[in-house]
């Protein structure tokens, strides 16, 4: 993954900066602290590399800059989690805004040259990271909103908010249909299909960071629709889980670690996160322990995949260091 990365090589950073953020809310500091010291040293070693590496990804493919978004909301995940620092912050934030606007351009344009067949044909779970991406920046807008009193970033924030709520219709139409017309079976989960849900949740945050900063009147409505997508996000969740069970019962070679594997950690974090603040909104136990249960479930998750990753990258190298022998003698 460091000598070539995918284009949503961020996801990683996305995993453990929004887990240091569910660790921080259920009272963990020490763990919140590493996890979030790692996701900064991955952030930067990740923007190294991709820098290097960016001549090499076709960004004239949709599917490309799509998954470039994990970059964007990367950075929204890292804004959120060191608020306190405010050049960080700041530097955090005009990094993303002007990603977001380049990956935007960018994406309009590729599929736009497409026509909606095409993109039926190849649209899939990690297309939702454009409106991941952008309910981060929605974040951002109102997390300035918040720190300078100007309710012009509210209005910023929220008018985000709902262009990425339309991405999410957008993808998630694109998606479903694709499903019906292949009538994709049971067998058909992919990690990066708990993006579906990862979207709503993020949405769900977004809503509630700006329902803190929003106008009164506007007050009602934003926290209407944030509880909706925290319901949808959870409807979510039953059918993704019979589907990746189903499919591991049947393959169990679908668990061989890929990249892929961070897009179904990401989203069980971000879950957590999102319950959290629905907790504080509702004044609701039941979800503050239904956060706590998802943070140590994504906690799990994010174990396994790093284990398994560390492993993969391990068995590559002593791989390349035979073959390099081999062809030395």
């Amino acid at each position: 993954m460091i000598r070539r990365p995918a284009p949503d090589a961020f996801a990683v950073v996305m995993a453990t900066g929004i887990l240091s953020i569910a660790a921080q809310n259920h009272h963990y500091r020490w763990l919140s602290q590493a996890l979030g010291v790692l996701a900064t040293a991955t952030m930067a070693v990740l923007m190294v590399v991709a820098a290097g590496a960016i001549r090499r990804w076709d960004l004239h493919d949709p599917d490309v800059t799509l998954r470039l978004f994990t970059f964007v909301a990367a950075c929204a995940v890292l804004d959120s989690r060191l608020v306190a620092h405010p050049v960080v912050v700041r530097i955090l934030g005009v990094v993303a805004l002007s990603a977001w606007l380049a990956l935007a351009i960018l994406t309009g344009r590729n599929m736009a040259s497409r026509g909606l067949i095409a993109l039926r044909a190849n649209a899939h779970g990690a297309w939702e990271l454009a409106g991941v991406g952008t309910s981060g920046l929605a974040i951002v807008a109102a997390q300035v909103a918040r720190h300078t009193g100007d309710r012009g970033w509210a209005v910023v924030a929220l008018a985000i908010w709902l262009l990425a709520i339309v991405i999410y219709v957008v993808m998630t139409w694109l998606i479903l249909w694709r499903t019906a017309d292949e009538r994709k079976d049971r067998e058909g989960f992919e990690p990066d299909d708990w993006i579906l849900m990862g979207a709503l949740a993020i949405a769900t945050l977004a809503g509630h960071t700006i329902y803190g900063v929003t106008a009164d009147w506007l007050a009602g409505p934003v926290r209407a629709v944030t509880v909706v997508t925290w319901a949808l996000a959870s409807g979510w969740i039953p059918p993704l889980v019979y589907f990746v069970l189903h499919r591991v019962n049947r393959r169990p070679a679908v668990l061989q670690f890929t990249g892929a594997w961070w897009a179904l950690v990401f989203p069980l974090g971000m879950y957590s996160v999102a319950t959290a603040a629905m907790a504080t909104e509702l004044h609701s136990p039941a979800c503050a322990t239904v956060s706590l249960v998802f943070f140590w479930n994504a906690l799990t998750a994010w174990v396994i995949v790093a284990v398994a990753g560390l492993m993969r990258a391990r068995a590559v190298s002593r791989s390349a260091l035979r073959r390099r022998g081999g062809t030395e003698q």
